[in-house]
């Protein structure tokens, strides 16, 4: 029988965190193609976060919702008050905290328990409600998100304090990437797809490409998929090839090692 044809995979995170995916992927044996579906943008005026992290001793935690939420923070803090908390939803964003010298041991960290299913929810399960009620938290997102988190947390008696650190916009669809999508298209590939936004931008970007044939194109292919809630939001929209893995780069890596 002949060999069924390796597929590339497309690593669809922000330009700046694809990079090292698609590095670990080509180490594995599999071409890796990037081409981004969120763009993360500075925001105009930072003041604000600047303000907010300017008083870290005032929160008992900082939840921070992303890598780019972490990133954006930290390039304007000089150092961490090892008395305030710090909560993150994925292994992403723990390996973003290790990455400015926050590691557990020597700072407290809340993260979900569940690597399969890292988010707000779970998060919440994690933490110590009780010690948090009267107490202020800061929320480091984007400009928009799930306010999942925050409404839990003032529904305990939380004093929730939520503050923009970057925006979020579908890239532009030029020339050279629609060819490059339209490529992908025709000669199938597997999706590494990090966020419901990001998979929505994708279908979009299909429509505008190729038309109806472009989305039933990528319908057919596989996505990757590091959380459950993407799953539930891609086979609302019509795809049925998932392969879903636990949270973080080691678990994806893994997952496409073991079907080329």
């Amino acid at each position: 029988m002949a060999a069924h044809p390796v597929l590339p995979v497309v690593v669809t995170r922000p330009a700046a965190q694809a990079a090292p995916l698609a590095a670990r992927l080509a180490a594995a044996g599999r071409e890796a193609v990037v081409f981004p579906l969120l763009e993360i943008q500075p925001l105009p005026d930072p003041a604000g976060l600047r303000a907010a992290l300017s008083r870290l001793r005032d929160y008992a935690m900082v939840a921070f919702v992303s890598p780019n939420a972490i990133d954006a923070a930290f390039a304007l803090i000089a150092d961490w008050p090892p008395e305030v908390a710090l909560a993150v939803v994925g292994e992403g964003s723990k390996a973003a905290l290790a990455r400015h010298g926050i590691v557990p041991g020597r700072f407290i960290i809340h993260s979900p328990r569940d690597p399969v299913r890292s988010d707000s929810e779970t998060l919440l399960q994690a933490l110590d409600i009780d010690a948090l009620r009267g107490r202020k938290v800061l929320i480091v997102r984007g400009e928009s998100g799930r306010e999942l988190l925050a409404d839990a947390l003032r529904a305990h008696g939380v004093d929730v304090v939520p503050v923009a650190a970057y925006r979020r916009a579908a890239p532009a669809l030029d020339e050279a990437r629609r060819a490059q999508l339209v490529g992908l298209l025709d000669g199938g590939a597997d999706w590494v797809i990090t966020s419901s936004e990001a998979l929505r931008n994708l279908l979009d970007m299909a429509r505008q490409a190729a038309g109806d044939a472009g989305v039933t194109a990528l319908r057919r292919q596989r996505l990757i998929l590091p959380h459950i809630r993407i799953a539930e939001t891609a086979r609302a929209l019509g795809f049925d090839t998932l392969l879903q893995t636990a949270s973080g780069d080691d678990a994806l890596v893994a997952a496409l090692e073991l079907r080329p």
